[in-house]
């Protein structure tokens, strides 16, 4: 997004270019679904007409109502500042309905990262396996293996380049897919018929085990979630312009897979998609390479949305803080090597224990059905907010949620046959947010805060005692308390209470994280001049927090300005910054041998720490230069520890 360019203007305009992004960011999963929906529906099943035809049918309204209905249409008016997400969703609507919200949108950040971990195996893996049509012995495996790894390999130098090319080719396939498409059905045009949702009706009701095929059905839309997330890239109207065109190629796509299945009933699929079966010979190997970039190029949205989803789970004490790089020049592209490497990991274990992507589809749909549900719920309450009827508010939501409840039952066969894989990890993943924030919730109510104004006379004193040397020319304490009246006892203790630490000036600095995107405005509360101040910092949650640098400015100005007089220090003849040295002071809880708490509360307490051992420091996250930053340890008592009075002999 141009940073000139408001949100508004910018969801309104529309471009070719924005067109063609659009094509190649948001819609790369959903666009490679053809390559194996089909083949999961019949997989080990008797092709029918009934089912065929049903089958294309339930693709057809699950396109036009979970797809274009729900987020085209609806969810993509939900922009948080320019900014789309079910993580961004729940910023832009707690302020008025609690924090309730936050589980529905924890369990839906969980069950999209979970998505992310089995996206790029059955993606990728669905497109190599048309080899097997070539050479029916090929093991597929060790190729899948190959290009994950140079795929997660090459997160860490940004897409810039290769992304200017994701739109062409992704257009390049839509059109090729579509083609394809229009050949088959020259040779079954009725198919066309099963545009009529009666068919679907029949397969549903007259087939036995019909209902049960939605499960396989709802792959046809895995993708949306990530449509909507990759809204502040693209723009709303791009998006929705693109989508026209992408839908018709799906739906000829499907058609004409269905098509050459009426020409085969009463057969068993021989493991190989039909959508490789209507690849004409003499350009084979040709598609195997274009649908194998597009895959790629799937994958990579998704997983740039798993950075994206991570670092503003982050930003709202979702999640672990760890270190976010910024590889590119495009603004907000992100890269978290810690998730990057999981995410890895999670995709080869996948592609090691299924191997197949007919396999792997089992997994596959349970994840995306929970994340849309619980986007579902959220989207309720922003429809309440913008005071939408509520007879519309109550059909709307009802329609999504009788379809998603269809697909979340259908897709509970398969917790057996691999789906139970992506419930432990969502489950896993829902854990570690929920342990993260109730933790952090637990530790923060116990930080007591104090009124600065008490040790206004002592600090004065204490920066003038000449008699203790000098710790630093500016102490820098990083607090969390939102105003200027008042800072953590811990930061006075460290001050006052242990080696005094004498400094000219004394600074208090509290970072903000707002619910936009890319905000960065700060002020500046003058407590005592040239002796305390207290600086709030206002960021977007896709601003890298370089505080050790904005801190720098900042003081600079001031002292320009004629706020911070430092005229009378004598340091200041030999030094060349204005406003001399500075030192980070950053204080670190840890948990104290003198708890005595109950066992579940036990488990959650450590349970936190260990996941904020495994984070990254406070220093790292916001951008201190390590050479000025000292850390100071502090502990932290929930349930003071009764000792048995002790016995002197």
């Amino acid at each position: 997004m141009s940073s000139s360019a408001s949100p508004a203007v910018f969801h309104k305009r529309i471009t070719a270019a924005g067109i063609l992004i659009a094509a190649g960011i948001v819609f790369g999963d959903i666009g490679t679904s053809p390559l194996y929906t089909l083949n999961a529906i019949f997989h080990g099943r008797v092709v029918t007409e009934d089912v065929a035809l049903g089958a294309l049918s339930a693709i057809f309204w699950t396109l036009f109502f979970q797809t274009t209905l729900k987020y085209v249409i609806i969810t993509l008016q939900a922009d948080n500042k320019g900014e789309g997400g079910i993580l961004s969703l729940y910023a832009l609507i707690r302020r008025f309905w609690g924090r309730w919200l936050l589980i529905p949108a924890m369990a839906g950040g969980a069950f999209l990262l979970a998505d992310g971990i089995i996206t790029p195996p059955i993606s990728v893996a669905s497109a190599i396996e048309g080899l097997q049509k070539i050479n029916p012995h090929i093991d597929t495996v060790p190729i899948v293996i190959v290009i994950l790894v140079i795929l997660f390999t090459f997160q860490q130098f940004g897409t810039d380049k290769i992304g200017k090319v994701f739109g062409p080719v992704m257009m390049v396939w839509f059109t090729f897919i579509g083609a394809l498409g229009i050949m088959a059905l020259s040779h079954e045009p009725r198919v066309l018929k099963a545009l009529n949702p009666y068919y679907a009706y029949v397969m549903l009701k007259e087939v036995p085990g019909g209902f049960w095929l939605l499960g396989s059905v709802f792959l046809c839309t895995t993708g949306a979630e990530a449509l909507y997330s990759d809204m502040g890239h693209c723009g709303r109207n791009n998006i929705r312009i693109a989508w026209i065109y992408v839908k018709i190629m799906l739906i000829l796509s499907y058609a004409g897979q269905t098509a050459w299945l009426l020409q085969h009933t009463g057969k068993q699929l021989d493991g190989i998609s039909p959508f490789y079966h209507i690849v004409p010979e003499v350009i084979y190997i040709p598609s195997v390479i274009i649908a194998t970039l597009a895959t790629i190029i799937a994958s990579q949205a998704l997983i740039s949305g798993s950075f994206t989803l991570v670092n503003e789970a982050i930003r709202l004490n979702m999640w672990p803080r760890h270190r976010v790089v910024f590889p590119g020049h495009i603004k907000g592209q992100i890269y978290i090597p810690f998730v990057n490497w999981l995410l890895l990991a999670g995709c080869l274990g996948m592609v090691l224990h299924f191997r197949e992507s007919t396999k792997m589809e089992a997994a596959y749909g349970l994840s995306v059905t929970l994340t849309m549900l619980m986007s579902t719920v959220l989207i309720n309450f922003y429809l309440y907010t913008r005071r939408v009827k509520m007879i519309w508010v109550v059909l709307v939501i009802g329609l999504f949620l009788l379809i998603e409840i269809s697909f979340l039952t259908a897709n509970f066969q398969k917790i057996k046959e691999g789906g139970w894989i992506t419930l432990i990890i969502g489950a896993i993943l829902f854990a570690i947010m929920y342990v993260w924030r109730k933790g952090r919730n637990i530790v923060n109510g116990f930080k007591r805060l104090v009124s600065i104004e008490e040790y206004i006379p002592k600090l004065k004193r204490l920066s003038l005692d000449e008699n203790i040397t000098k710790y630093a020319t500016n102490l820098v304490f990083l607090t969390t308390s939102g105003t200027s009246r008042k800072v953590e006892k811990t930061a006075i203790d460290s001050i006052l209470s242990k080696s005094p630490k004498r400094a000219d000036i004394y600074w208090f600095v509290h970072v903000n994280v707002l619910d936009e995107p890319y905000a960065m405005n700060y002020h500046v509360d003058t407590i005592v001049k040239d002796d305390v101040y207290f600086i709030e910092f206002n960021l977007g949650f896709r601003i890298e927090p370089r505080i050790d640098y904005y801190f720098r400015q900042v003081a600079n100005e001031l002292v320009k300005s004629g706020e911070v007089d430092v005229s009378g220090r004598y340091e200041q003849h030999y030094q060349d910054s204005k406003i001399g040295d500075y030192r980070f002071l950053v204080m670190e809880s840890f948990l104290s041998y003198e708890n005595d708490m109950p066992f579940l509360k036990n488990i959650m307490m450590k349970s936190y720490f260990n996941l904020k051992f495994l984070g990254v420091k406070e220093s790292i996250n916001f951008g201190l230069d390590p050479s000025n930053v000292t850390i100071e340890k502090y502990p932290v008592v929930v349930s003071s520890f009764q000792h048995p009075p002790l016995v002197r002999q």
